[in-house]
């Protein structure tokens, strides 16, 4: 499939230069091609262009466009569904009856076909053909032929045939469209196929010829622009949209005549008609439009009423450019932040929420394969993924994402769109195929249950020949090619059919990957159970008779005597016929599938310099009677064996193989169904649950199912999820104790918890007079009794009886510059929360970083520093706001010493502003009057699955603080466990004091930390990752303060401990001094006669050392370099740390004593 990213969350475009995480979708729109209407058949193109055979010279056959089609050259191509194309290996050429049977059991009779054939005489030079046939009721084809100038890059000449036999004779019509009319395009309305619409060369003339009589007459209309693309209205036959090559988007309401401006600065194929029964007005088109470089907006106003006062503003926000979907009950876009992409999403036009996927996925990519049966399929790059993409499958609204399938083989076309190997099998409900890398062998999968479970595809017992294979699961299978083809008029390497349930036939190989040489044909009859080899060269196979007969044409390179095969037994047996004795290029096949006509035509030519040879075949002949009920049989649906797929048992009727007889448009494919029991397949797991090895799903390590918000705001109970959620579709029934499905639960009154305040562009600044708006979420507590107050800061406050009335924020504009605590409070009669931000009203800021001890001793200073990114050599405001602090303490240095006064836990923010930047970090320090800590590591595989990002470090640390308390039975609120950045993963256990805690008590925490040293030196902590990856925690070294207090009288031991600082503060130096590895803040000394020593520290308000100079922090490239130098120097990494600990806790007339005597030493 090719992917949109989201095309299928871009909708068919170029992947930018600059790769960066965007949307991608992939719209489908109808092409006016032999069967034109279904809104979802073909993917976006232009038209499919055959390989040339000269340098000079190429043939190629094009579908007519009724499509939303870019066709600038340095604009975007579009991105549709499809999959990676592989290499065919043929025959030059057959030179006996034996090679051109190519497969097992033909016959040598070929019952009388009427055959006529027919010449585009004088259109020799052309290279390039558009065909519309009108389809079911009709006999009308229309052929465009031209001329391409590839040097030019435009055409030069053209002519436009018509039929009105189905394809025995066809008549030039340029004398009717003028003879010096240079065509370019054909469209054609896919709600009205008498309606055609053509477009000439620009480089001539800019007009359109409009026909409302299937070709017989045309009018011509100049236009003012250069039509770059067309999107017509899905249900009203006139109204059509015209995107240009200056990014202007025109509307038409009368089938071309006249034209009007909608909008300008539109994004190439960001534009889409309402989607009926979810927009309230049919004309509303939704629009994405350029406001600056990587910045857009999306609008939505009607096609002839789009002035600023018309327009909605619907996503609050900007948007990343390219990144706007409309499809079906779904609009997509995306928001990138900090160089991390957010993707949004709106349910059948209902508010944006953010796409939830797995907490540590982390998608550097994402593509949006499917929006079929309201579920969306998406292909994710995963942070530590590189070729390959996962498959993940959404509930209904599209919000929670689980994964089904990963290392999905992925490439990239020749416009740069993504390719997925991904394949839906039509006809059968839960039924895909897939290419999975495993062992870097490139594998197809199969699922019956929507992704539940995936099995390798069994070989054939024989090949085509009928010799026995020796293919045995899983170390031989069978591998298919599953990409759809670009051409309409050729088959592609594989092909399934809604009316033919059970029959897949697609291009492959037999062993223990896929391959791109030995490829044959390959077949099955039972949906994928079982599988034939039909021929031992790659074919084009079509369905025939409404999918009761097959039809095989070689897929050669070169010319051939042209053969066609006919299967009526579903490839068991076939039938050869001809339609030419001299040898033909075969460029495509036109056929009405759905049709009682039973024609097809041929395009070919004999040679790069003859003309367009077009041969009608009637294979009517080929039955001798239509079918009666006794034609009929029925097979039934499983999955190696069991009967209960996707939930139910479910037969299907089927022509008895061989029998002559034509199909009934009509009949019925679905003989019976019968719903099953429910199993545990049958569900796939909730968002934060895994599939364990037992199939039951268990909660996440980094989920916490009883943290989940429940929302009370409209009823008095909610759907409590057991872990699991009915796949959709999915018709099985629960019987006995429904053990599966969410279970409804009462809802009681609780306080409100977890309200979170923020912009809606995730700022805080803005410009003086410009429309702020404030999102409010409460994670838990909400009820039709909870209000919510906002305080904007400047003496005007807001209150709203019911969180439900601030879903689109609320709007509030500041005249005056400064800075303002926004507090949001939310209250019922059981508590209230509050939240707050600090919003300034000047221009923005880049990066902070605070960076701030873990556990602080009470009445003692510790030491805070904030680093910036990038760096300023303009002086920089520094904003500190310690707990409820209604002031903050300003600073014009990025260091402050700070005494707290309380013990518990302590929010400090730093906010920092340049001009008008400003941006904030908070750290929570826990301050005690004393505590112990311990150094820890972890088994290697933890290293494999740390992101290394902060979310990821305080989910393991709430893991390993939970194993600890088990194992020691010391509560969890008197431990801390907090990871270092970097590899390899480590960790310091803090053992933290209770509230009034004696000498004695003091004493006994060292009784304590040996239970821990025990437990951890034994191996008796550990946690489950995932399934089968278990992670051992054990003891690095204990740390070299073990126990601090405020005592100013240490022990005989603290002052062995003393010593050891002593020695490795000299150790710090010559890493530092003489190898340069750890940059870090240089600090000047008071003394002007001595050299100034480089020391690691951080220095505190009320010392005579000296300040830090701003001028002197560190670069971004130089933390980034050590970053990366301390991944691969665990020892030095852990020197650092215990020097930030000690410049943090230690006093400062004691760290300058160690400091002092590490300069003598050297």
């Amino acid at each position: 499939m090719r992917a949109s990213r989201l095309a299928m969350l871009r909708i068919a475009t170029v992947a930018p230069a600059a790769r960066s995480p965007h949307l991608y979708e992939s719209q489908f729109v109808c092409t006016a091609v032999p069967k034109c209407g279904d809104q979802k058949v073909r993917p976006l193109r232009r038209m499919a262009l055959l390989p040339a055979r000269l340098p000079w010279k190429k043939r190629s056959v094009g579908v007519s466009y009724n499509e939303n089609l870019d066709r600038s050259i340095t604009g975007e191509a579009r991105r549709s569904v499809r999959t990676v194309q592989g290499a065919s290996n043929f025959k030059s050429e057959y030179q006996s009856t034996e090679e051109e049977s190519g497969g097992s059991n033909s016959t040598q009779s070929e019952p009388h076909l009427d055959t006529s054939t027919f010449a585009l005489s004088g259109d020799s030079t052309h290279n390039q053909a558009m065909v519309h046939w009108s389809g079911q009721n009709s006999s009308v084809i229309l052929i465009l032929t031209k001329l391409y100038d590839l040097t030019m890059g435009t055409v030069t000449e053209s002519s436009l045939w018509r039929s009105t036999d189905c394809g025995s004779t066809y008549t030039k019509l340029n004398d009717k469209v003028t003879s010096r009319t240079v065509l370019s395009y054909l469209y054609v309305c896919p709600t009205n196929k008498q309606k055609i619409l053509m477009l000439s060369d620009p480089e001539v003339e800019s007009a359109v010829l409009i026909s409302s009589d299937e070709g017989a007459s045309f009018e011509k209309f100049p236009i003012n622009f250069n039509v770059l693309s067309l999107l017509f209205h899905p249900a009203q036959e006139n109204w059509i949209l015209a995107y240009s090559h200056d990014y202007k988007l025109y509307s038409s309401m009368d089938f071309g005549k006249k034209w009007q401006l909608v909008h300008e600065n539109v994004m190439p194929g960001r534009f889409y008609w309402a989607v009926m029964g979810l927009d309230r007005e049919s004309d509303v088109v939704h629009i994405e439009t350029r406001i600056a470089k990587g910045r857009a907006q999306y609008v939505k106003c009607r096609a002839q009423r789009c002035t600023e006062g018309d327009r909605q503003y619907l996503f609050p926000g900007h948007v990343d450019t390219n990144s706007l979907v409309v499809q079906d009950e779904y609009v997509f876009t995306q928001v990138t932040k900090s160089g991390r992409a957010s993707y949004f999403v709106s349910y059948m036009r209902g508010s944006f929420r953010q796409m939830k996927l797995p907490k540590y996925c982390l998608p550097k990519d994402m593509h949006i394969i499917s929006t079929d049966e309201k579920q969306v399929f998406a292909a994710v790059q995963e942070w530590n993924q590189n070729n390959t993409y996962s498959l993940y499958i959404s509930d209904s609204p599209g919000v929670y994402f689980i994964l089904s399938l990963e290392n999905l083989r992925t490439s990239r076309g020749p416009a740069g769109n993504l390719l997925v190997d991904f394949y839906k099998v039509e006809g059968i409900n839960g039924m895909y195929l897939a290419n999975k890398i495993v062992d870097n062998h490139i594998k197809t999968f199969i699922t019956y249950n929507k992704g539940q479970t995936w099995a390798l595809l069994p070989a054939p017992t024989t090949d085509v020949s009928g010799k026995k294979l020796h293919c045995i699961l899983p170390f031989c299978s069978l591998h298919l090619h599953l990409e759809m083809s670009e051409n309409p008029y050729t088959s592609g390497p594989i092909t399934s059919k809604k009316s033919v349930p059970g029959i897949i036939v697609a291009t492959g190989n037999i062993g223990n990957e896929l391959s791109s040489t030995n490829l044959g044909m390959f077949i099955t009859s039972d949906a994928g159970n079982s599988w034939r080899q039909i021929f031992d060269e790659e074919y084009n196979i079509w369905f025939l008779d409404n999918g009761g007969a097959l039809l095989a044409v070689l897929r050669a390179a070169v010319r051939i005597r042209q053969l066609w095969w006919v299967s009526l037994d579903e490839g068991k047996k076939w039938d050869r016929h001809s339609f030419s004795w001299v040898p033909l290029h075969v460029d495509g096949v036109l056929m009405e599938p759905e049709s009682d006509n039973h024609i097809i035509t041929f395009f070919g030519h004999f040679n790069h310099y003859s003309e367009w040879q077009l041969i009608k075949i009637d294979y009517k002949g080929l039955f001798s009677r239509r079918c009666m009920d006794g034609d009929y049989q029925t097979w039934s649906l499983h999955n190696k064996g069991e009967q209960c797929v996707m939930g139910e048992k479910q037969k299907y009727m089927k022509r008895r193989p061989g029998n002559r007889c034509m199909l009934a448009q009509d009949y019925s494919r679905i003989y019976s169904s019968e719903p099953c029991p429910c199993n545990a397949y049958d569900f796939e797991c909730d968002y934060g649950w895994e599939r364990q090895a037992n199939g039951k799903c268990s909660p996440a390590f980094w989920f916490n199912p009883n943290g989940v918000a429940k929302s009370c705001s409209s009823s008095q109970s909610f759907l409590n999820s057991t872990g699991y959620r009915k796949v959709l579709s999915n018709n099985c029934k629960e019987e006995g104790r429904n053990v599966y499905s969410p279970k409804r639960m009462a809802c009681r009154p609780k306080p409100p918890q977890g309200l979170h305040l923020s912009t809606s562009h995730g700022e805080l600044s803005a410009a003086i007079g410009s429309n702020v708006t404030f999102m409010i979420h409460l994670d838990n507590g909400e009820s039709p009794s909870t209000s919510i107050q906002l305080d904007f800061g400047d003496g005007i406050k807001i209150t709203y009886s019911n969180l439900s009335r601030t879903d689109d924020g609320i709007k509030h504009i500041y005249r005056k510059t400064g800075i303002y605590r926004v507090i949001a409070t939310a209250e019922n009669n059981l508590g209230s929360d509050t939240s707050a931000l600090f919003l300034h009203i000047t221009s923005p800021v880049d990066r902070v970083y605070l960076s701030a001890p873990i556990v602080a001793i009470r009445e003692k200073a510790a030491n805070l520093t904030a680093v910036v990114w990038p760096s300023h050599t303009r002086t920089l405001t520094f904003f500190w706001w310690f707990e409820n602090s209604s002031e903050p303490i300003i600073t014009l240095e990025g260091s402050i010493s700070h005494m707290f006064l309380r013990e518990g836990e302590n929010k400090v923010t730093v906010q920092v502003a340049c001009g008008s930047s400003v941006l904030e970090d908070s750290k929570v320090i826990t301050v005690k009057e004393f505590f112990r800590s311990l150094l820890l590591s972890f088994s290697p595989a933890l290293d494999e699955h740390n992101p290394d990002i902060p979310e990821w470090r305080e989910d393991i640390g709430r893991v390993v603080r939970t194993a600890l308390s088990q194992v020691s039975g010391v509560s969890e609120s008197q431990l801390m466990v907090s990871l270092y950045p970097g590899l390899p993963t480590t960790a310091e256990l803090f053992i933290l004091s209770d509230e009034q805690m004696s000498s004695e008590h003091k004493k006994r925490s060292e009784e304590v930390s040996d239970i821990f040293v025990t437990a951890l030196n034994q191996g008796l902590v550990h946690f489950e990752l995932k399934a089968n990856i278990h992670i051992v925690v054990s003891m690095t070294q204990q740390t070299l303060a073990p126990l601090v207090d405020s005592n100013s009288i240490h022990s005989g031991p603290a002052m062995l401990l003393l010593i050891s600082v002593v020695f490795v503060g000299i150790a710090a130096f010559f890493i530092y001094k003489f190898k340069r590895k750890i940059p870090w803040i240089h600090v000047e000394t008071e003394d002007r006669h001595e050299k100034d020593p480089e020391v690691i520290s951080t220095v505190g308000q009320n010392d005579a050392m000296s300040k830090v100079k701003l001028s002197e922090f560190p670069s971004q490239k130089e933390l980034m370099e050590k970053e990366l130098e301390g991944r691969s120097r665990g020892n030095q990494f852990q020197i650092f740390i215990f020097l930030q600990f000690c410049a943090a806790h230690c006093t400062l007339v004691l760290l300058e004593e160690i400091l002092r005597s590490a300069f003598a030493s050297v």
